[in-house]
């Protein structure tokens, strides 16, 4: 589907997007409650997790507003300048991190999905990738259920299908585990898996 005449797709870096980062925060919260990270976020969190790749300045922030209001958002960052956590899985094949653009949150509000900004952000974190020369490669990582989880919504469909007509490809060697709070849980173990393209293809 093409994108929303009425949405607004805007790329932005540093002081730009540092205008944006309660916005950006309050969408991750918002969403990501839902499956599958069942995620129960607080604003202190997300504002130093996001301030941090406000810092730096070869990341992105890739937003979609309605009118004046953020309604999604999505952020990309080098991945050598991310935390540990994200590197050690690239660093434990060989891959060289300074190799790699990784994109974090893809975040939309229900009401605006389906209009085509899920391409239009991907579009505009490989273009920044891109632009910036020197990565071979983009990454993201999504947390792994198990398909019998009663928590599972009915009728749910994942984003495998639209990650693969991207381009993705999902890497099993390439793992990691992270601690959040999640709703109706407490703090508790997650496992996810890195899904990558190489730059240079075409989706």
């Amino acid at each position: 589907m093409e994108n929303d005449s009425a949405i607004a797709i805007r790329s932005l870096t540093g002081e730009s997007a540092r205008r944006h980062l309660d916005d950006v925060a309050a969408l991750r919260i918002a969403v990501f409650r839902d499956w599958p990270y069942l995620y129960a976020g607080d604003m202190r969190y997300e504002r130093e997790y996001l301030a941090a790749y406000a810092a730096s300045p070869r990341s992105v922030f890739v937003l979609a507003f309605d009118g004046d209001r953020v309604v999604g958002a999505s952020t990309g960052i080098p991945l050598a300048e991310d935390a540990p956590a994200f590197q050690a899985p690239f660093l434990a094949q060989g891959i060289d991190a300074g190799k790699v653009f990784y994109f974090g949150e893809s975040v939309l509000l229900p009401a605006w999905r389906g209009r085509g900004i899920g391409h239009a952000f991907f579009d505009g974190r490989e273009a920044h990738a891109r632009a910036l020369d020197g990565f071979e490669w983009t990454a993201f990582a999504a947390v792994d259920r198990d398909d019998a989880d009663p928590r599972r919504p009915g009728g749910h469909r994942g984003n495998e299908a639209f990650w693969s007509k991207r381009g993705y490809a999902r890497q099993p060697e390439l793992a990691m585990e992270l601690d959040w709070n999640e709703v109706d849980v407490g703090e508790a173990r997650h496992a996810l898996t890195f899904w990558t393209r190489a730059l240079g293809d075409t989706a």
